[in-house]
């Protein structure tokens, strides 16, 4: 399988992951054409900061599974927006309000949706 193939496995899995957590209205956009700080965003929300913090767990121990390791991680303890930089993935969690205020989909409109 060629990096491409393996990347986009571990996308879905994460995806799956978040789901499996009940992160609701998840959306995996493929950036890579558009920028060159990472190749997909992972967009989810949760209901509440404990939520968030079990869907980051999972999602990394998902992503270690796949030797795709954490770089950096942001907000995790002020539950709003959480950010989990993993190079060529970048995960955002937010809680309902974060989500509609930010509105990351509509930034990165040009994105292709898997």
């Amino acid at each position: 399988m060629e990096r491409d193939e393996k990347l986009h496995a571990a996308v879905l899995a994460a995806a799956k992951a978040i789901d499996g957590k009940f992160g609701m209205d998840i959306k995996t956009l493929e950036i890579t054409h558009l920028s060159s700080l990472s190749d997909y965003f992972i967009i989810a929300t949760a209901n509440n900061q404990s939520q968030m913090r079990a869907i980051c767990d999972e999602v990394e121990m998902t992503f270690r599974k796949h030797d795709i390791r954490l770089l950096h991680s942001e907000g995790i303890n002020t539950g709003g927006w959480v950010l989990l930089d993993f190079g060529v993935v970048v995960v955002h969690l937010f809680g309902k309000e974060e989500r509609e205020f930010y509105n990351l989909e509509r930034v990165w409109g040009d994105a292709v949706t898997i």
